[in-house]
């Protein structure tokens, strides 16, 4: 099914091509390094030359000097062309040229909505790394900005690579096979119907190279909070797989409980993932008497969504073990099943997908029951199969699905370019990234 998505998103894109509209991406201010992985490869009838809006600095010689190993690798290398534009009036610059029609943004977090607000007012499609919002007032600028989109016929989205995991997808299809998995628990706050859980490490490789991070991504008033952040993926997956397809309104998710707390970091591991030896003077504030970093980078809430208790957590660490990596725990209850994802030191930290029994029936019947659903998958994903295990049944699939999340990028990009071929979003996924970003403000407000 993916393919043939990714090949229906592409036919779609030649249509255009031959209707001469050719995509032409401008990059804004960029200071993520998310924000290159977008260029990480090629797409049909989109335009290799791309210009770039930035004041100037570190995070645009950084962005550069990955383009341009993609550029520059052994094995599929890219040939993009990056015309670059610095100034103090990079943004007023961009929209007045308008050299093209697709805005990439991913950056400094405290910037992005009143980016894309600018953007959409000026006719301009985006594609937005995660949060484009951080803050209550941020929100209020997000959701204007959609509003500004429907009226100027652009596409607003953001970049949600968690939904092209293959655990999670194949949790999701799981999910929706009444047979094995019954249908989805309530739950309760103390035992949620579905738990995500994340963490990951400030230290990294990305693309095979220690990742080297801005200073400011470490200042909450920038970056945003643990809470805001990672939380936007999680978030959207609990609505993606719990209600698939369905258009949800803020009204309908109301957050029980909420709390941050923050990751110490020391000045020999701040220098080590910046380069620098002192701190800035606005993280100053959040140094302490031992000269450590304490950043609020740490977040978790439950909450309801139609009636389904969820809890999200997200938590930032320095580096992980050795061979770790970020990790991602998530758990479905079902009426007949629980859908667990781990990743952890048993799984060799990479995913692995699980089906529990929770159903009063003998493990042969069941099993009966989970191969016919797993031969179903098995037509769409050719090689997904399962195996016993402690606590009931692996799903076996092939590594050529684990792409990793760097690959995911080029999906995302894909799906939405296949959107702007058609002019249209599914009519669930605005209404859905407005509940989500509402969610996540009310967790930000109970947290304090």
């Amino acid at each position: 099914m993916k393919t043939l998505v990714r090949f229906a998103a592409l036919a779609a894109i030649t249509t255009m091509a031959n209707a001469e509209t050719k995509i032409r991406l401008l990059t804004l201010d960029p200071g993520h390094f998310h924000a290159a992985l977008v260029q990480k490869s090629m797409y049909p009838n989109v335009d290799p030359v791309v210009h770039v809006y930035s004041p100037g600095g570190p995070d645009l010689e950084m962005h550069l000097k990955r383009i341009e190993g993609f550029n520059t690798r052994a094995e599929n290398p890219t040939h993009w062309e990056e015309k670059v534009y610095t100034g103090p009036d990079f943004l007023e610059k961009m929209i007045a040229e308008k050299k093209g029609n697709v805005v990439i943004i991913s950056g400094n977090n405290a910037k992005k909505a009143k980016y894309i607000l600018a953007c959409v007012k000026a006719g301009l499609n985006v594609l937005a790394d995660k949060p484009m919002a951080i803050t209550p007032a941020d929100f209020r600028l997000l959701e204007e900005a959609f509003v500004v989109a429907r009226k100027n016929n652009v596409l607003l989205y953001d970049i949600m690579t968690e939904r092209y995991e293959i655990t999670t997808i194949l949790q999701r299809e799981l999910a929706r096979q009444p047979l094995v998995f019954g249908s989805l628990e309530r739950g309760t706050p103390d035992q949620p119907a579905i738990t995500k859980e994340s963490v990951h490490h400030f230290s990294k490789l990305v693309a095979g190279k220690p990742l080297i991070r801005p200073p400011w991504f470490f200042d909450v008033t920038q970056q945003g909070e643990g809470i805001v952040d990672v939380t936007t993926h999680l978030t959207d997956l609990v609505q993606w797989e719990c209600f698939p397809e369905q258009a949800l309104h803020p009204r309908e998710a109301r957050v029980l409980e909420a709390r941050r707390w923050t990751t110490q970091m020391t000045p020999a591991q701040f220098q080590k993932v910046t380069n620098l030896t002192t701190y800035p003077d606005y993280l100053k504030g959040c140094v302490d008497k031992n000269n450590n970093l304490n950043i609020y980078a740490n977040g978790e809430f439950i909450y309801e969504l139609r009636g389904v208790h969820a809890k999200i957590s997200v938590e930032w660490r320095f580096e992980a073990p050795p061979g770790g990596g970020d990790t991602h725990y998530s758990m479905m209850r079902g009426t007949k099943a629980n859908l667990v994802i781990r990743q952890g030191k048993e799984q060799n930290y990479r995913p692995k997908l699980y089906v529990e029994k929770t159903a009063h029936q003998s493990d042969a019947e069941f099993e009966r029951v989970l191969r016919r659903c797993v031969d179903k998958l098995a037509a769409t994903w050719p090689g997904v199969d399962f195996q016993r295990c402690d606590g009931g049944w692996e799903i076996v699939i092939p590594d050529k699905y684990h792409n990793g999340h760097e690959a995911h990028f080029a999906q995302v990009t894909e799906k939405y370019l296949g959107f702007l071929a058609t002019g249209k979003m599914p009519d669930w996924e605005v209404p859905n990234m407005i509940t989500k970003y509402s969610t996540i403000m009310q967790a930000y407000k109970r947290s304090r």
